[in-house]
């Protein structure tokens, strides 16, 4: 309104009708995804027949569990706000997706025995993926947690008491800031397409995903190896690292 025309880069997310961009529905899950896989290789462990379970199946969730299962993954149990399934042998989870179109949660998925948010955390796992909402793993519940690796799809799923205990066990925390990142990165190719008036295509994006997500999970890994200090703190020290690079190279501009 202020220009008298369209400048459609003031807002991302946008459905491509109006410079959307390609890949951005799948794009949080997709590089929560991609860290895991990267935590995998840091551990050796394969992603053939590795098992997650993803609390929460929905804009996040979703695109993580299908698409980890998808490169060879066992997604054993899935939660969200109408109750949880559970199938040691694995979930089918392009089929549950289909089954929450229809009926609005995973709950009554005939291939699956029903099982509580309280009881899916505790499930012995290779990865846990919170991608639901923030304090789900607290000092009350977080001994009981028996996954390998937490990659954190959602805003602050574990509080810092219950973060204490994990990392004692030895859990390694793929810290929100990194894990589900994936988002705003492709909210920011939107910004670029717009303003270039120039899209790409979705492998590309995509594949610009991949490279800035593997990236910045090996810097942070780098940072944490450096200095011994766990992974979120690491993401902290080098956000810190580079605003004051910048600040120090700037001046007192502008």
């Amino acid at each position: 309104m202020h220009r008298g025309y369209s400048v459609p880069a003031v807002v991302t997310g946008k459905p491509l009708a109006v410079g959307g961009s390609l890949g951005r529905k799948e794009a949080t899950g997709r590089g929560v995804m991609m860290t895991t896989l990267e935590a995998l290789k840091h551990m050796n462990t394969p992603i053939e027949g590795t098992r997650v379970v993803v609390q929460g199946f929905g804009k996040v969730g979703a695109p993580a569990a299908y698409l980890i299962e998808e490169r060879g993954a066992k997604v054993i149990a899935v939660s969200d706000a109408g109750g949880g399934v559970y199938n040691p042998r694995d979930l089918n989870c392009r089929d549950l997706l289909a089954h929450v179109r229809t009926r609005n949660t995973v709950a009554d998925y005939q291939e699956a025995e029903p099982i509580s948010n309280a009881d899916l955390l505790k499930l012995k796992c290779d990865v846990l993926m919170p991608c639901a909402l923030e304090n789900q793993i607290t000092a009350a519940n977080a001994s009981q947690a028996c996954a390998t690796i937490i990659a954190e799809g959602a805003n602050g799923p574990i509080t810092p008491e219950a973060e204490e205990i994990l990392l004692d066990k030895g859990v390694l925390i793929i810290p929100d800031i990194v894990c589900n990142a994936g988002g705003v990165t492709v909210s920011y190719f939107e910004w670029v397409q717009d303003l270039q008036s120039f899209f790409w295509g979705e492998d590309e994006i995509n594949e610009r995903l991949r490279q800035i997500m593997v990236r910045s999970f090996h810097h942070v890994l780098r940072v944490a190896h450096e200095k011994d200090v766990d992974l979120r703190t690491a993401a902290q020290i080098l956000a810190l690292q580079r605003v004051t690079e910048a600040m120090l190279i700037r001046g007192i501009y502008p």
